[in-house]
């Protein structure tokens, strides 16, 4: 069969946490600053696609914006990069299995939160400033999604971010189910649209669009900070939670119960007996 059943992605998203946890500093800086990239491109297309629709018809260009960005996430996936929204599901799940620590799951968040921004300000910077594909006729849509953003409270940023990476975790463990391309391409794609669509935020996709709109001097670091920490939280616990655990709870604990229960009924039935 071309897919693989839900207990099947359980022990799949155990085995990349188990994976990603052993990666050496360097690779995943390097693959940490191309899902940057990635996402940030994804992004910039989004406004690019969003911008060419006329006024009237805004809410299709949203629409249209919204369906062309997962090309970040299928990059990363497929071409290979280490996003944290993703992280925060797999890792998680390594640990929720006894298979990685705590610390693990720690140093590898913050490496790749390292390198997702670094890969994004540069997007942001030399594609979108110096470039200007974030400014002049872009400019307003830029600002528009930035400050939509920066100016969400803690309470509002928080429970977007969680929103936000139920639905990209999702993505990111329906690209398990699937053993081709198409299958991937199609599973991560719905979930993306949706969380963009709906307006959810993404703690990776926001280092690029509130510098952009820092670098366009209508925002500062202050105010990306005040986004970040909030977003990041709601993040966490939409991939870890509301995905990991979640899903790891119903079937990878769930599959091992059943094998010790069937395991201690053979034990206690007396030898000899006949069935």
């Amino acid at each position: 069969m071309s897919i693989n059943s839900p207990q099947q992605i359980a022990e799949i998203s155990i085995e990349a946490g188990v994976k990603k946890s052993h990666l050496p500093t360097v690779s995943i800086l390097v693959l940490g600053f191309l899902a940057g990239a990635f996402i940030a491109l994804g992004f910039l297309l989004d406004i690019h696609v969003s911008t060419m629709i006329p006024g009237p018809w805004a809410s299709l260009g949203n629409l249209m914006g919204a369906a062309v960005f997962p090309v970040g996430l299928i990059l990363t996936i497929l071409a290979g990069g280490e996003l944290l929204t993703g992280n925060m599901m797999t890792l998680p799940t390594a640990m929720f299995a006894g298979r990685i620590s705590a610390g693990a799951v720690a140093r590898n968040w913050l490496l790749v939160t390292f390198a997702n921004l670094v890969g994004a300000l540069f997007i942001a910077y030399f594609f979108g400033h110096v470039l200007g594909l974030t400014e002049g006729a872009f400019l307003a849509k830029t600002l528009a999604i930035a400050k939509a953003k920066a100016s969400a409270d803690f309470g509002q940023a928080l429970i977007s971010g969680i929103g936000c990476n139920w639905l990209v975790c999702l993505a990111v463990w329906l690209s398990f189910a699937s053993k081709d391309v198409t299958g991937k391409i199609l599973g991560m794609w719905f979930p993306i649209m949706a969380f963009v669509a709906i307006g959810f935020q993404h703690v990776v996709a926001n280092m690029f669009i509130i510098p952009a709109a820092i670098f366009a001097d209508a925002l500062t670091w202050f105010d990306f900070v005040e986004n970040f920490f909030p977003v990041f939280l709601g993040n966490a616990v939409g991939g870890a939670i509301f995905v990991g655990l979640a899903y790891y709870v119903s079937y990878s604990k769930a599959a091992q119960a059943q094998v010790t229960v069937e395991h201690a009924a053979s034990v206690e039935q007396p030898v000899g007996q006949k069935i």
